[in-house]
């Protein structure tokens, strides 16, 4: 699916995403992103759900975004949650949806001004 941007150049913005790939700022990526609207776009080093370890989300913390949607890959699968711990800890609200779902969410979000990242997971064939 084509999404059509309606914000500023100056932010990250999920642009398409299909099976197994993201588009951001009309850029393809095929393995997973993790994403804010103001400089952050890097690789999330998870190739699969079942190798998601509390650390993966522990180094999101850094960022201090005040929601982290995480996109479980093509289907919703919800992380356990002593695998969220030091976002808790953090004060970082997590929401679990599938990739899709999280970019369009990350998307409404991002033009609300809201400090939101996205971890998508694009899941290794």
């Amino acid at each position: 699916m084509k999404l059509h941007a309606t914000t500023s150049a100056h932010y990250n913005t999920i642009t398409g995403y299909g099976d197994g790939w993201v588009e951001i700022n009309a850029q393809r990526f095929s393995h997973s992103m993790l994403i804010m609207p103001e400089n952050l776009l890097e690789r999330w080093p998870v190739e699969r759900f079942k190798d998601l370890t509390a650390d993966h989300f522990a180094a999101l913390a850094q960022y201090k975004p005040d929601v982290l949607l995480f996109g479980s890959g093509a289907r919703l699968r919800f992380p356990h949650p002593r695998l969220l711990g030091a976002l808790r800890a953090a004060g970082i609200g997590v929401e679990t949806m599938d990739m899709r779902a999280a970019s369009r969410t990350y998307n409404i979000l991002m033009t609300e001004g809201r400090r939101v990242a996205a971890a998508l997971l694009i899941d290794a064939a």
